[in-house]
């Protein structure tokens, strides 16, 4: 069975940083797509980054140039490191990879 736990969220000053850690269970996830979704209250899910089994990695235009996503096949895990972080980062943030979700980590970005 396929599991996905998120953890590293938390409350965060404007302008300071978290890296958030998706590790994955269950099977294999080298050759796999992975990706970072946000939820912010009373808005629809959104994209936030994804990268390939390769490393090849791509951004929502609104977290370019602050978030980098990154993954370690040989342990299951991908990271998103998050910078430059602002209150309109605020969301539960969730991994995904073949249609499967993590339970999501809060971040909330206040001063």
């Amino acid at each position: 069975q396929v599991q996905l736990v998120e953890s590293g969220g938390g409350l965060v000053q404007p302008g300071g940083s978290l890296r958030l850690s998706c590790v994955a269970s269950g099977t294999t996830f080298g050759i796999y797509a992975m990706g970072w979704y946000r939820q912010a209250p009373g808005k629809q899910r959104e994209l936030v980054a994804t990268i390939s089994g390769g490393g090849s990695a791509n951004y929502a235009d609104s977290v370019k140039g602050r978030f980098s996503i990154s993954r370690d096949n040989a342990k299951n895990t991908m990271y998103l490191q998050m910078n430059s972080l602002k209150p309109e980062d605020t969301a539960v943030y969730s991994c995904m990879v073949l249609g499967y979700w993590g339970q999501g980590t809060q971040v909330i970005v206040s001063s």
